[in-house]
């Protein structure tokens, strides 16, 4: 198994190595586009995340054999992520006004300004993939693979249509099976993507990308039960956002309908789901493994 330092040194050096690109990108947007718009995109990008969703990116792209630097791929999945954070936060969703600890972007400019900065990264995430897939070398062909699986995961069948149905529960009576379906679709289908993603840059067979696939869904219902628990349990101080929201909100969640030691049983049960996938394939990775159990012990 990874050890405890080595693990927090991986995604220390994926947040970094992602946060220098997400800089390059954000020097052009503003020289780019209207000056407005252009400093909310780079206010909304350089806010201080995890950047989870790229650090699993890099380790599929690494434990499946990728022998180049994949940062920039990487970093198209942090824009999308980013992405859905400005338009989740909006008034018309879940009106929030934290967030990574700073302002969120509609309370730093506007609604409007968020709005379009929010549709604006998009478009920049595929020129930020199409980066990525160059500077690897990599084809036409997976290029499109590539792309198709990342909005495919940001959009209708993903985590678009997963915030419809997650709006349309507030203060609704939705058992587990629902509240899993909302989930696979607004938080599972992005960090799948993630892992995905790595896979086929590093030119994986089909058989280890849809391996991938199955355990970025585990994983990404892990993740999403530890954030209802969290949201009860944590402040905003530690969360970096409004902590108690859900509650707020009469949102149905894991831990509303099985209690916090449950939901956390029930994490550790996803979790350990995602890291099975693995060995189904034969494929042997401790610093997947490792992503798996840190998904469960995370305390922000």
């Amino acid at each position: 198994m990874i050890s405890s330092a080595e693990l927090t040194a991986f995604l220390a050096q994926a947040r970094e190595a992602v946060n220098i690109e997400i800089e390059r990108w954000c020097a052009r947007v503003e020289q780019e586009l209207d000056e407005r718009v252009g400093a909310a995109i780079a206010y909304s990008l350089r806010s201080p995340g995890k950047r989870f969703r790229p650090a699993l990116t890099l380790a599929a792209y690494r434990e499946l054999g990728g022998a180049g630097d994949a940062t920039t791929i990487a970093t198209a999945v942090e824009v999308v992520h980013t992405y859905s954070l400005v338009h989740d936060d909006l008034p018309c969703m879940d009106d929030d006004a934290l967030r990574r600890g700073r302002p969120t972007t509609h309370c730093q400019f506007d609604v409007e300004t968020a709005t379009e900065a929010g549709f604006r990264m998009v478009p920049l995430s595929a020129r930020v993939l199409a980066a990525g897939a160059a500077g690897l070398g990599l084809g036409g062909r997976i290029l499109s693979s590539m792309a198709r699986e990342l909005y495919q995961a940001c959009g209708a069948a993903g985590m678009v249509g997963g915030q419809v149905l997650d709006l349309a529960a507030e203060g609704q009576h939705i058992d587990l099976d629902a509240l899993i379906e909302i989930h696979r679709a607004k938080t599972g289908a992005l960090i799948a993507a993630s892992a995905v993603l790595g896979a086929m840059a590093a030119g994986a067979n089909d058989h280890l990308v849809e391996c991938l696939r199955r355990y970025g869904f585990e994983v990404g219902l892990a993740f999403q039960i530890v954030d209802d628990v969290l949201d009860e349990t944590g402040t905003s101080s530690e969360l970096g956002k409004t902590a108690g929201k859900d509650a707020a909100q009469r949102k149905q969640t894991f831990v509303s309908l099985m209690g916090v030691d449950r939901a956390l049983r029930v994490a550790r049960e996803h979790a350990e789901r995602a890291v099975d996938q693995l060995g189904a394939q034969g494929l042997d990775s401790t610093l997947l493994r490792g992503l798996a159990s840190f998904i469960v012990e995370r305390r922000s």
